[in-house]
């Protein structure tokens, strides 16, 4: 199983950018405790972060064929990227959101997320355990997906009989 973890714009400055909202754990950090939990769950994970929208978009279409599930804190194109949000769209790779705040608490313009329609689950406001439960949440995606897979498999070999 191998999951993709994608971070939009400002993310590479956790720990440093306004920790009164965002926290004083890096973005190396998150990704540490991620890793060690996807081992833990026999899950490969790469991680990939741009302050780029196209390159974010880019990424996301190169899952395509490779991953099986993406997670994604697309940051403030959350709330102005068609692009990010079509890319998901049309990779239908299980995508869960990932947001540190409560976007829904905060700004009026961070209220609607674009992306929000197109992926699987969305968590927002838990800091950087959110990003815990996403990958568990994943895992456990995942691990249904195959399950059902495997039991279509068995009814076809059932229906040759």
């Amino acid at each position: 199983m191998k999951i993709v973890v994608i971070q939009g714009p400002n993310l590479n400055m956790l720990g440093v950018r306004e920790q009164h909202i965002y926290g004083h754990m890096k973005l190396d950090d998150i990704h540490a405790q991620m890793a060690a939990t996807a081992k833990q769950n026999n899950a490969e994970i790469d991680f990939f972060q741009s302050n780029l929208e196209g390159e974010l978009v880019d990424r996301i279409q190169e899952c395509l064929g490779v991953a099986d599930g993406i997670i994604i804190n697309s940051a403030a194109y959350t709330h102005t990227s068609i692009a990010i949000r079509d890319a998901i769209s049309a990779v239908k790779i299980p995508t869960i959101e990932v947001h540190l705040t409560n976007i829904h608490q905060r700004e009026e313009f961070r209220h609607k997320s674009l992306i929000a329609p197109v992926v699987s689950g969305q968590i927002v406001g838990m800091g950087p355990f959110g990003y815990h439960l996403a990958l568990m949440a994943m895992v456990q995606i995942l691990k249904e997906i195959e399950a059902i897979k495997d039991t279509q498999k068995k009814a076809l070999k059932e229906a040759k009989k």
